[in-house]
């Protein structure tokens, strides 16, 4: 894996790379179920704040998957897909005061413009003019070369000398654990966590969890692969719910307690009827899953349980911190990465990834 020392991502160089007037390769969204790489024209500068970043490595997102099922109504046929990835900046707008041609950047799945209300108040996700439009309301990053609206306030210095695989996984997928599952979840010293779903965003959650060292952290899934991962991550259990008794087994693990933070990381009603299975007296449901289809409630069950149910859209408000955390070593999110493809092959990338089960996948590396 590259570290950021390539002259082509070097500060104070500036190599060729602002886009003229031609085309670049996109991956483009067709409609529910269609998808294809076509020639598209290279994004132009729109607003003072914007900046043209070349994109270096980009992957794909359970979000993704999402659109391409039809579960995201904003994103419209003809939209480059795509909210996550690191780059080099290639064209700056008159307004950006933080960055420069050459800089090496990465590029965060929430655009902010900073001064909003919802922004004001740490809410990036609901900024009134950005939020997730990436790869949703406009053209996104599974492309040569992407437009990031609000620069300054969108984008981070990719730190000088690190991994710049490992740095994709800071664009989404880690805040996203993080803040939607663990910090909502309030997971706690000594606490008990199960995290339903081993996929790359639950795994993202187990890495994440063991900042606040709780005792145990319990992964369950379908996959004996994900489950195996899981337990090399740092799950003290692991549990295969295929037979349906995965609540059962975690009242065995904790003393018919329950969990005190339970987070639902797949998106289906079947994960987090299970969550509301688990929790224990007092504890917290932290959905990260994006849901197609609605769920049920089971309040003639909870509602004397002091239970808190929490929802959340990532906001990336600590991705600094996370990239701290990941220059000082405390955190390694390399170990998500499994396969990597050229943008020339960006289906077969889908297909890996869409395929988790057989082809052993968790986060690819499309190389731009």
């Amino acid at each position: 894996m590259a570290a950021i020392t390539d002259p082509q991502l070097t500060p104070g160089i500036s190599p060729p790379l602002a886009p003229k007037a031609r085309t670049m390769k996109a991956l483009v969204y067709l409609g529910p179920g269609k998808k294809a790489l076509q020639d598209r024209p290279v994004p132009a500068i729109l607003e003072p704040a914007d900046a043209i970043v070349k994109v270096r490595k980009t992957t794909i997102c359970g979000s993704d998957l999402h659109i391409l099922k039809g579960d995201v109504p904003t994103c419209a046929p003809g939209r480059i897909l795509g909210h996550e990835g690191i780059g080099t900046i290639a064209e700056v707008g008159t307004g950006v005061a933080h960055f420069k041609v050459g800089d090496p950047v990465v590029i965060s799945c929430i655009s902010s413009c900073g001064k909003c209300e919802y922004c004001r108040r740490g809410m990036y996700s609901h900024c009134t003019t950005g939020g997730w439009i990436l790869g949703n309301e406009i053209d996104g990053t599974q492309a040569e070369f992407v437009r990031i609206p609000y620069a300054d306030t969108s984008l981070y210095a990719a730190p000088a000398g690190s991994d710049e695989e490992a740095l994709v996984m800071l664009s989404d997928i880690l805040p996203t654990g993080f803040e939607c599952g663990v910090l909502n979840g309030k997971v706690q010293p000594g606490g008990t966590v199960a995290i339903v779903g081993a996929g790359p965003v639950g795994l993202a959650a187990l890495l994440t969890a063991q900042f606040f060292s709780p005792a145990a952290i319990v992964s369950i899934d379908l996959d004996d692969n994900r489950l195996a991962v899981a337990a090399r991550f740092g799950a003290t259990d692991t549990i295969n719910s295929a037979d349906g008794n995965a609540a059962a087994k975690i009242m065995a693990l904790t003393g018919n307690r329950g969990v005190d933070t339970a987070i639902e990381a797949v998106g289906i009603p079947a994960t987090f009827e299970l969550c509301q299975e688990i929790v224990a007296p007092g504890g917290t449901i932290a959905n990260i899953g994006v849901h197609g289809k609605k769920v049920d409630l089971h309040l003639e069950r909870l509602w004397s349980q002091n239970i808190s149910i929490t929802t959340r859209l990532v906001d990336t408000v600590t991705t600094p911190m996370l990239l701290k955390a990941f220059v000082a070593k405390k955190i390694d999110p390399a170990q998500l990465i499994t396969h990597h493809f050229s943008l020339a092959r960006i289906d077969d990338a889908y297909d890996a990834f869409q395929n988790a089960a057989g082809t052993k996948a968790l986060k690819v590396i499309i190389d731009g």
